[in-house]
């Protein structure tokens, strides 16, 4: 039997939406193990004198947890 866990982490990235998502998940990698896929829940965009400043993911990630 396989069991997964889902949690939230949010990313940004001065360049687009997909650079987000692909650091975010660069990222949780680097801490969670058996990451097995990612629903971008939301998408935003930080605004600073007019002008788009960097974009912003919220991610739902889902990952395996080891077996005993």
């Amino acid at each position: 039997m396989t069991i997964a866990r889902v949690t939230e982490i949010s990313a940004t990235s001065p360049t687009s939406f997909d650079d987000a998502v692909s650091q975010g998940i660069e990222r949780a990698s680097k801490t969670l193990r058996n990451v097995q896929s990612a629903w971008v829940k939301d998408q935003n965009v930080m605004v600073e004198n007019g002008k788009v400043s960097a974009f912003k993911v919220n991610l739902e990630v889902t990952f395996v947890l080891d077996d005993e």
